[in-house]
């Protein structure tokens, strides 16, 4: 259990965390002496806080985690299997494109944070899950693999990074995207 923050000090990570979020979205590296300095506030407050800057990215990406996970959750209680997974990937590629803190977050080989090794341990869990459904029901290929997953994922995002575009032109682009991948995963019958 963790003791809450003083107003002041939940106030200073409050601060932090907006500055860094900010930065992240400007496509900024994370340092932490600058994001004292735009935050105005002295550097030792900022590393009391986050002792380095992955720690920083991984608290600016977690509502997006959570948020995932929640959808995944969500998903996981729809009864039609393909319905479900391609809910959760369209959810999936709308927070590649839209949240740049994901992407760092979701690829680096080690966590920080417990919380951060938790909530992708979560949404892989998730992914699976719902990819399993979607085969033993017959709605996806036999040979798509959870591991493909990401990759693919991954592969649209920067598919639409590089189309670039204003962020509703990018959705669009990964709803596209998307579409035209799930459509390829469809199981089709085998021909004698």
């Amino acid at each position: 259990m963790t003791t809450p923050l003083r107003k002041d000090a939940a106030r200073n990570w409050d601060r932090i965390v907006a500055v860094a979020r900010a930065l992240v979205d400007q496509g900024t590296p994370l340092q932490l002496n600058d994001v004292a300095g735009r935050a105005g506030l002295g550097v030792g407050t900022v590393y009391r806080h986050f002792a380095t800057p992955e720690a920083l990215l991984e608290t600016v990406a977690t509502p997006c985690l959570e948020a995932l996970a929640a959808h995944g959750r969500q998903a996981l209680a729809d009864t039609d299997p393909r319905r479900a997974l391609e809910a959760f990937l369209f959810r999936t590629v709308e927070a590649q494109v839209t949240d740049a803190s994901l992407a760092p977050v979701a690829a680096a080989a080690t966590d920080t944070l417990p919380r951060t090794t938790e909530l992708k341990e979560m949404l892989q869990s998730v992914g699976t899950a719902l990819l399993d459904r979607a085969r033993a029901a017959g709605a996806v290929r036999r040979d798509l693999a959870a591991t493909d997953l990401v990759p693919l994922m991954c592969g649209i995002a920067y598919s639409v990074d590089v189309h670039g575009g204003t962020p509703a032109d990018r959705l669009d682009t990964a709803h596209r995207y998307l579409a035209a991948l799930l459509e390829g995963l469809r199981a089709t019958p085998q021909h004698p």
